[in-house]
């Protein structure tokens, strides 16, 4: 009995700091951005105004918030679909086929995740460029322009933002997706052909089912983390602008921080907050089925 509650002790005393650490520097700053919700209060002022949820009542008729959320949601979308759709093909093609140079091919696939955002933002920014960037002057090759693309503009830097967004994700996915490939037996494959399927057919019979634990756990962590990345492309790359055409929730609401209505954007932390939860326990509850054991 003495043996066990000196354990237990120690286990207690080797956790707390940790514990301690989360819970000041994780849960009370979460408590308190739920708290600040409630109030009007200025970004300098130290004056506080109960105002219940007027914050929130203000946000459903914002105009600019909805822009905002609408742009975050279309990015998660698509820029999660086609992620994963390439890192799964690419891990498959890199993974069974007999290609020279695999290592090689990792490493440029991987290179853009080390990178930082502002590094990323600033190569895109280059191509995109409407004078001389690399896009507009590929494209002038084959086809006389007039005036020159604007691919940050209001009709276009969504998309611009997806294609660099993606290019930085694909790697860390597909050497990921490419470790679990590589723990499955090829006796499956073999018996899989010798009863006449096809490597389309083994791909989504065999290789899919059996890393559908991992893809699981990649999606929700992807998905979550796009709503964070989003925001750093944006402030990198766009500002949010022009004319808020590329604005998400998160920029939206340091922008209402800055300009002094920090209730407001507080109100805008817990929505986000609230909606990030909701998106991870739907997508755990979508893709949940029984695990597959070879």
């Amino acid at each position: 009995m003495k043996k066990a509650r000196g354990r237990s002790g120690f286990l207690a005393v080797c956790i707390a700091p940790a514990v301690i650490l989360f819970f000041v520097f994780m849960i009370l700053p979460t408590l308190n951005v739920f708290r600040m919700s409630l109030f009007e209060k200025g970004a300098y002022s130290p004056n506080e105004t109960f105002v219940g949820l007027k914050n929130f009542k203000t946000l459903i008729s914002d105009t600019n918030f909805i822009r905002s959320m609408q742009n975050m949601i279309l990015l998660i979308v698509v820029v999660t679909i086609v992620t994963f759709a390439f890192a799964l093909v690419f891990a498959g093609i890199l993974s069974r086929e007999q290609i020279r140079g695999q290592n090689f091919f990792r490493i440029i696939f991987y290179i853009p995740n080390i990178l930082s955002v502002v590094v990323i933002a600033g190569i895109f920014s280059a191509i995109y460029k409407p004078e001389n960037g690399m896009l507009n002057s590929i494209i002038g090759l084959f086809h006389k322009m007039e005036n020159p693309i604007l691919w940050k503009g209001e009709s276009l830097v969504i998309v611009s933002l997806i294609i660099a967004m993606i290019w930085q994700a694909i790697g860390y996915y597909m050497v990921m997706y490419m470790a679990s490939m590589a723990s499955v037996p090829k006796s499956l494959y073999e018996s899989a052909g010798l009863d006449g399927a096809g490597r389309l057919v083994q791909f989504f019979q065999i290789t899919i089912p059996l890393i559908w634990t991992n893809i699981r756990t990649t999606l929700t962590f992807f998905i979550i983390s796009t709503i964070n990345m989003a925001f750093l492309f944006v402030k990198a790359m766009t500002s949010g602008g022009p004319n808020g055409a590329s604005e998400v929730s998160l920029s939206y609401m340091y922008g209402q921080k800055d300009a002094g209505l920090y209730g407001y954007s507080m109100a805008i932390g817990v929505v986000i907050f609230i909606f990030s939860f909701a998106l991870s326990a739907l997508v755990n509850k979508v893709t949940e089925r029984e695990p597959l054991e070879f």
